[in-house]
């Protein structure tokens, strides 16, 4: 049973195969991170996990019984009790509820664990996976925006009150 984890320093090597066996996939619904991404990737990973002992961001994986990393699920620029919600799934665990279950996991924590009462999350319209994982997972869209270019839109979700 896949659990979400807080990220930490030994996750480095599940993260980095996740990020690299599926960069193709990811790349056609956001923006590729680009070959210096992968290049100083442990460079990178030491400093999100310097961010998140700041309390402005709170970094997951999801992972499964073996250690595989199966999804991110991160809130960043957390402030005033609001974070913004940004998440991505690997192509082999797409279109078995995960998505939806992270997302709703993560929600809790951001409740419970760190106090947030209201969570953003944008997608494009082109991605029509995430656009109804938002949904599910009890987001409301609250306007347009443009995405590296694209169209989409701003969901929120009230988690206390």
């Amino acid at each position: 049973m896949p659990v979400l984890q807080r990220l930490a320093p030994d996750h480095a090597p599940a993260l980095l195969e996740f990020e690299r066996e599926n960069r193709t996939y990811f790349a056609r619904s956001v923006p590729d991170r680009g070959d210096d991404y992968f290049a100083q990737f442990d460079a990178r990973h030491a400093a999100l996990l310097a961010e998140q002992e700041t309390g402005r961001c709170h970094f997951h994986l999801l992972v499964d019984d073996d250690g595989e990393v199966l999804g991110r699920f991160n809130l960043v620029d957390v402030a005033d009790g609001e974070a913004d919600l940004g998440y991505r799934v690997a192509e082999r665990a797409a279109g078995r509820g995960l998505a939806t279950a992270g997302v709703r996991q993560v929600c809790d924590l951001a409740r419970e664990a760190y106090g947030l009462v209201r969570l953003t999350a944008s997608a494009t319209l082109e991605n029509a996976g995430s656009l109804t994982v938002l949904r599910r997972a009890g987001f409301t869209p609250v306007g347009e925006v443009l995405l590296d270019g694209q169209p989409g839109l701003r969901h929120v979700r009230k988690l206390a009150g």
